[in-house]
């Protein structure tokens, strides 16, 4: 790979900045929400002398977020969340047009990958924004000089809060956090019908393979696998839930979907896909057992849902007969496939998540960057969720742009809801 070091960022090719450009205008289109939040932080100012650094998916959607921080006062500093996120267009126009310093390149090694993290933790910035809690987590491993800077940081995913509250925990974070993945207007539908939607838009991208007929293993029923079960079953798929929670798995049952052990499931499947935040989802034993031309692939953050080392091991790896797509000869003669090298398939074989769910999950996000730095001095070092009333904002308007009204309560059901009098 050829990799181009610019007097700010660290792209792949700078000539991609117009196509980036007509890209990111693409998406802003779908994004009202977040247009509307930039518009006023352009006015208020409410981030003027913050210093931000973020650690996100490089994408069409993500330039837009970090455009509206700018336009909120902030110094905004950028690099990849994972290595095979990062649209090398987008990159180019935000540093190049747009004046936001990026450090991402599609397909870095991971010496580059922690190269960036560096480079905009060298920014010393005062909030960080993260999507897998690796910002946070290299600040306080081995950068822990930059703690007394940082006020406040965010983070919007599921994997990335679990990381940041066993650190509450243990009583090592510095710093307040704002847990963005928590609030509704995120993970109800970013992680339920953005993960589900994009992550079949990756799967088909990569294979061209038809669900419709096809046994779909969703492993994992939190939002992210209730959304990909959800859009699996219709393309016509077959799909069965694996889950380690009782209460997830009774839900599943009751949403209509077969559920069994991994073990189980594993024997029967065509298309598996892993979205738990946790390791070896899929382990060797699994991996043995699928049947021919089973097909295994990640939409949770990180690479070790699928454990591809030991597929390693016990496994040959026999060649690449597409992008994105690794063909394994197992002991028993089977050739099973697994799909990006166990990254996020829908961001690294296809786009990720649609700008018009993205436009609530980035308009939350950019508010709670406001709010951090409004209430810095009343937050102390913990994960925070965000007020309700931000929720509630930020749907109302969402409704707004899409042309729908609700009703209100009148006084005589105010007064109904706030009192106990009133009986049978």
């Amino acid at each position: 790979m050829t990799t181009t070091k610019e007097k700010k960022g660290d792209l792949k090719d700078p000539g991609l900045k117009a196509m980036g450009i007509q890209r990111i205008q693409w998406a802003e289109a779908d994004m009202p929400v977040l247009r509307a939040v930039r518009e006023r932080f352009a006015k208020e100012q409410p981030l003027k002398g913050i210093r931000m650094g973020c650690c996100l998916h490089v994408t069409t959607e993500t330039a837009n977020l970090v455009r509206t921080l700018k336009a909120g006062g902030a110094e905004v500093f950028l690099c990849a969340s994972n290595p095979l996120s990062t649209q090398d267009d987008v990159a180019a126009a935000l540093t190049l047009e747009y004046g936001i310093e990026t450090f991402a390149i599609k397909g870095e090694d991971n010496d580059t990958y922690y190269k960036h993290l560096n480079s905009v933790l060298d920014s010393k910035p005062n909030v960080t924004m993260d999507d897998g809690a690796d910002l946070v987590t290299l600040i306080l491993t081995k950068r822990a000089e930059l703690s007394e800077h940082v006020v406040a940081s965010m983070e919007e995913t599921t994997t990335g809060i679990i990381r940041l509250r066993a650190m509450e925990k243990e009583g090592v974070l510095k710093f307040p956090v704002i847990a963005v993945n928590d609030a509704d207007c995120k993970h109800m539908f970013d992680n339920r019908y953005g993960t589900g939607q994009s992550t079949v838009d990756g799967i088909i991208r990569a294979t061209n393979r038809l669900f419709a007929g096809r046994v779909v293993v969703t492993i994992g029923y939190g939002w992210c696998g209730r959304g990909f079960a959800m859009r699996s079953r219709g393309m016509g798929a077959r799909v069965i839930v694996t889950e380690i929670d009782p209460v997830k798995a009774l839900e599943a049952v009751m949403d209509g979907f077969e559920v069994m052990p991994m073990a189980e499931a594993a024997k029967i499947g065509d298309i598996f896909c892993t979205l738990t935040g946790n390791k070896h989802v899929i382990d060797v034993e699994h991996f043995k057992v699928m049947k021919p031309g089973a097909i295994s692939c990640n939409s949770g953050h990180f690479d070790n849902e699928l454990n591809l080392e030991g597929l390693a091991k016990v496994a040959k790896k026999v060649g690449t007969p597409k992008p994105f797509v690794d063909e394994w000869k197992l002991p028993s003669g089977n050739t099973i496939f697994t799909l990006a090298e166990g990254r996020l398939v829908n961001l690294a074989a296809a786009e990720g998540h649609p700008a018009n769910v993205m436009d609530m999950s980035f308009a939350v996000q950019a508010l709670a960057s406001e709010y951090a730095v409004k209430n810095q001095k009343k937050l102390d070092k913990r994960v925070h969720n965000l007020p309700r009333e931000v929720d509630e904002w930020v749907a109302k308007l969402k409704l707004e742009t899409m042309g729908i009204g609700i009703d209100t309560l009148t006084p005589e059901q105010v007064k109904y809801l706030a009192s106990w009098q009133e009986g049978t």
